[in-house]
């Protein structure tokens, strides 16, 4: 193979990779000279008995957004448990330590989980604090409930878990509004742990943009075809919701 063709095959394999910029610095051709743009961090909350898919699966997403910085947030750094207590998730750094973030997600949890975090004051004072500076708030699942109680979702058209949809509404005067996620002003709130993924590919149009979204959709392969049609509370009538539930606090440690 000539030097001519090596250098066309590498200009190529960049190009294909969305490294063409690479490809021309690997034969030495100089591109253009820019200011590398800020990275914009999207701060997780982690917390004791936090259900794991409503944080992993935004994370899925999110991470793999052009400029974006993931951290996990808990009150302090280190393993933290999920709900079922098999599955264990890291924080990076502790609430002191996170003073900022672009956008902030709350995952729910069960209701040892969810009520523990609603209850601590330095949590839902951070949550408070950091929501001032945020672009986006969001949350999963119960982690409205969160949002609730930090004072953020008074009046708020909101979402939640459809178990805990008339506890947000009567304990935080939240507008309930139906869907996989809600969008009001800078506060964006998904329905239950798998609606999370859903929030996230939203997010990511808003962060980057649609094609960018579209692309991170295909990457994770995120086409839901379940053997059931039992999804959502009014699809599975009263029997099938209180099973769920019972397997649910089951599971639960």
């Amino acid at each position: 193979m000539t030097d001519k063709e090596s250098s066309r095959r590498a200009v190529l394999k960049a190009a294909a990779a969305g490294g063409v910029g690479a490809g021309l610095g690997a034969m030495g051709m100089a591109s253009p000279a820019a200011a590398a743009p800020r990275r914009r961090r999207v701060a997780i909350l982690l917390y004791d008995g936090l259900t794991a898919l409503d944080a992993v699966g935004p994370y899925e997403v999110l991470c793999r957004v052009p400029d974006i910085e993931v951290i996990t947030v808990a009150r302090r750094a280190g393993p933290v448990r999920t709900d079922t207590g098999v599955l264990g998730l890291v924080a990076d750094r502790s609430l002191r330590q996170v003073r900022q973030a672009d956008v902030l997600l709350v995952p729910g949890a069960g209701n040892r989980g969810v009520t523990a975090a609603m209850a601590d004051t330095e949590t839902v004072d951070w949550v408070r604090r950091l929501h001032k500076g945020t672009t986006w708030t969001t949350s999963v699942c119960t982690g409205a409930l969160i949002l609730g109680a930090a004072g953020l979702l008074r009046g708020v058209p909101a979402t939640t878990y459809w178990a805990s949809r008339s506890y947000l509404e009567t304990t935080f005067g939240a507008v309930l509004t139906p869907g996989r996620f809600v969008e009001s002003g800078k506060i964006i709130t998904a329905g239950g742990v798998s609606a999370g993924i859903d929030m996230a590919l939203h997010l990511a149009a808003k962060l980057a943009d649609e094609r960018a979204a579209q692309a991170l959709q295909l990457a994770v392969e995120y086409d839901p075809q379940p053997p059931f049609d039992t999804g959502s509370p009014e699809k599975a009538g009263p029997e099938l919701q209180q099973l769920a539930l019972k397997l649910l606090e089951d599971a639960a440690r």
